[in-house]
């Protein structure tokens, strides 16, 4: 099995030297680290470059647009995703790879976050409004558990037949929860609570930027509209099942 980790960034590169420093100390190396530049002004690719990573350009600026471009060019089986300000345990990928090699019909795993940075009250905020909301509220929207953008892993197959339907414009949306949305019924999704990264409490830094990030869910819902209502998703998961279970030779 090989893993790809893909990594967009746009200005971070000091979070984004401390996020490659983590991936160089895995038990697990990775196969291929591909860092998406994102039209960035500071010294990010050159940071990429000498941390060991190859380095593609993505001009169209926005997280969704850079995400894209880095799950395209992974030539890995498996394509993990870090943001810049991620930093992973020693047993990240190992534990990736455990996940998918234990789970034939696993597409998908996704992972939690501790913080670091800012208050502890911040950090508090980050772990149980934030991860708690992610996973609490969009559990039961989307039949599924969500995806985490700064801790998640899929199989490139999967990618493979979702490529074409995310998307990849839109600057002012939450792309991990807009590829949650076009997951397939018949694929599967696990969150793992011991697949832990810490990411940067940075984004809670008040109300406003909080309130932001929670606008931006209801921004990439719309995008979706009546098709994907809680109803019609858990619908069609339910008929996947069914002919999933129709479909298996009795034991003898």
């Amino acid at each position: 099995m090989r893993i790809s980790v893909v990594i967009p960034v746009r200005d971070d590169a000091r979070l984004l030297e401390a996020c490659l420093a983590a991936l160089a100390r895995q038990t697990r190396p990775a196969d291929e680290i591909v860092v998406v530049d994102n039209a960035s002004t500071d010294d990010s690719a050159a940071v990429a470059r000498a941390g060991g990573a190859r380095v593609i350009a993505e001009p169209v600026v926005g997280i969704p647009s850079a995400a894209a471009a880095g799950y395209d060019a992974a030539t890995g089986d498996v394509v993990a995703r870090l943001d810049a300000d991620s930093v992973c345990p020693p047993d990240w990928l190992e534990r990736v790879q455990r996940s998918f090699a234990g789970d034939p019909a696993l597409d998908f795993v996704t992972g939690d976050a501790t913080f670091y940075g800012r208050s502890r009250g911040v950090h508090w905020l980050g772990e149980h409004v934030y991860i708690g909301a992610l996973y609490g509220v969009m559990t039961p929207l989307l039949g599924h558990a969500p995806l985490f953008g700064s801790n998640f892993a899929m199989r490139a197959d999967a990618w493979r037949r979702l490529s074409g339907e995310v998307h990849r414009a839109p600057r002012r949306i939450h792309d991990d929860i807009d590829l949650s949305l076009h997951v397939r019924p018949d694929m599967t999704v696990r969150r793992d609570r011991d697949l832990v990264v810490a990411v940067s409490a940075r984004p809670f830094d008040g109300p406003r930027a909080l309130g932001r990030r929670a606008w931006w869910v209801v921004t990439t819902l719309r995008l979706h509209g009546a098709r994907d209502a809680p109803w019609r998703r858990w619908a069609r998961r339910r008929a996947a099942r069914i002919r999933a279970g129709a479909g298996r030779t009795p034991t003898p």
